[in-house]
């Protein structure tokens, strides 16, 4: 039987996206973007169990799920990215939020690390992200704090290759030096391979 891996996670890493051909659900780009300096990411998919009764008693029960929200915060986000993200009208240099935004769809990948090397890539399929809230205050004297950027996606569910069900998300994990589940959860996700496939060798993962 395979040793189980019990490792925490320390750190983030390595957020990219992709804006989706809605007809292939691939991205539209050549390869996925990066997005740098991800500090905090939280993934909540709200759920209620349903029951059924007769009899005085619970006859049947089910799990009923609602859309997975994935909120992420980063040192900052371009505004080349808030562009492709939010949908925003670009003019000239210009980038505004018109009366009636109309964000794409997009999917998304990061990775959570451990002491020891290993990496979780968590991929999600399809969703869209809504702009943040702006805030800002004026520079104190003798100080220096910065700011960081908060945005919110709902993800649904799509038609994965490979796998019955549609997914809303996907997991793996590659021990240290291993790329194949990062390898195979790119090519899932975006229908592209990581920027780095070929410079990287890949093994199997246990």
């Amino acid at each position: 039987m395979a040793t189980k891996n019990y490792r925490s996670f320390t750190g983030l890493k390595e957020f990219y996206y992709g804006v989706l051909d809605e007809n292939t659900n691939a991205i539209t780009e050549a390869a996925p973007e990066r997005i740098e300096f991800l500090q905090n990411i939280s993934i909540e998919t709200p759920q209620e169990v349903v029951k059924a009764n007769g009899d005085n008693k619970i006859a049947a029960m089910a799990v009923s799920t609602d859309s997975t929200s994935l909120t992420t915060t980063f040192h900052d986000i371009p505004i080349e990215d808030k562009a492709k993200i939010y949908g925003l009208v670009s003019v000239n240099g210009l980038h505004g939020m018109s009366a009636e935004p109309k964000p794409p769809y997009v999917a998304c990948v990061f990775a959570k690390t451990a002491e020891g090397g290993g990496k979780e890539w968590i991929g999600f399929t399809k969703g869209i992200f809504t702009a943040p809230n702006t805030e800002g205050a004026t520079k104190e004297s003798g100080s220096i704090e910065f700011g960081s950027t908060e945005t919110t996606g709902q993800f649904m569910s799509r038609d994965v290759e490979g796998v019955e069900e549609e997914i809303t998300y996907l997991v793996g994990y590659d021990k240290a030096g291993e790329t194949t589940n990062r390898d195979a959860l790119f090519q899932a996700i975006f229908g592209k391979a990581h920027p780095d496939a070929g410079t990287t060798t890949s093994t199997t993962s246990a």
